[in-house]
């Protein structure tokens, strides 16, 4: 059986950001390695998307990165849902009273 060599680490560019690409495997025993990518912008932030494969190639991992980041940049725009300040609720009209409006 053959076995793929592990895939290194890449960057790629996409819509003016440069995308710095590896796959780290997890301190904890038994877990898989995983995608992990930060962006030009951000030495700081990194994203896990998703588990490695052995079928990855730079190509696939690329399609899936732009997917991946497309999305949490549209869930970054939508506007926050702001609650309601809860009240007391008002107590309740006697029977037969007209209530102003």
């Amino acid at each position: 059986m053959k076995s793929k060599a592990k895939m290194k680490d890449f960057e790629f560019e996409d819509a003016g950001h440069k995308f710095f690409c590896s796959v780290e495997v997890p301190r904890q025993a038994g877990m898989q390695p995983w995608w992990w990518f930060r962006l030009d912008t951000s030495e700081s932030t990194r994203y896990a998307p998703f588990e490695a494969s052995p079928d990855d190639t730079e190509k696939s991992v690329q399609a899936r990165i732009i997917v991946y980041y497309a999305a949490l940049l549209a869930a970054e725009a939508r506007p926050a849902y702001q609650r309601p300040v809860w009240q007391k609720p008002k107590p309740a009209a006697p029977a037969g009273e007209i209530v102003p409006a």
